[in-house]
């Protein structure tokens, strides 16, 4: 356990700048139209464009991550059938402002998980200490002792399983940029 906590802020460090990420993924904390789209630039008349009733809903339903790609595919060649490229890339960033204040919170609160765990090994490593100096009293109070391994027991049961559920926190929002991804390239498809 002791090289395991050890380890913990090296790997909150693999992301680079922030030393409280802890995915093995850098942190990006905002994605741009333009890391994904390779249609015409959007502006002004696309932005607004975006905010049409129709293409707000079909954006809304593209972004759901319960839709299937694959269904989603017809859903954009029904709607590219009557669009020029403006509508194409209105659709887009519609689909984007919906996915990128999702994907904003989630890096939030996966930086908040990073910096409870930090704040948790330091907890456990304090305790450790706490411990170490009790055990070492030419008196042991032997009820302080175990009242100290109890809570030291129970902080690391709560690290290793917030440590294991951390792989599928940190794909969270891998899993909306492919969306984003896969959705840009099926808009494009489309263009002239």
């Amino acid at each position: 356990m002791i090289l395991m906590l050890g380890a913990a802020p090296a790997a909150f460090a693999a992301s680079g700048t922030d030393p409280t990420w802890p995915c093995i993924q850098r942190k990006q904390p905002h994605l741009s139209i333009g890391q994904m789209w390779t249609g015409p630039q959007p502006d002004e008349a696309t932005t607004t464009l975006s905010r049409d009733p129709e293409i707000a809903a079909l954006a809304a339903r593209l972004e759901q991550r319960r839709l299937p790609i694959e269904e989603a595919e017809p859903l954009i060649a029904d709607f590219a059938a009557e669009a020029d490229n403006a509508r194409l890339t209105a659709l887009m960033q519609a689909i984007l402002a919906k996915i990128e204040p999702e994907r904003s919170a989630m890096i939030e609160g996966i930086a908040r998980y990073g910096q409870k765990q930090v704040d948790l090994a330091k907890m456990i490593e304090d305790r450790r200490a706490k411990m170490a100096e009790l055990e070492a009293a030419t008196e042991p109070d032997f009820d302080a002792i175990d009242a100290e391994e109890e809570a030291l027991d129970w902080d690391q049961r709560i690290f290793t399983d917030r440590q294991q559920s951390l792989t599928y926190v940190c794909e969270s929002p891998v899993i909306l940029e492919q969306r984003a991804f896969a959705l840009a390239r099926a808009i494009a498809a489309h263009l002239d």
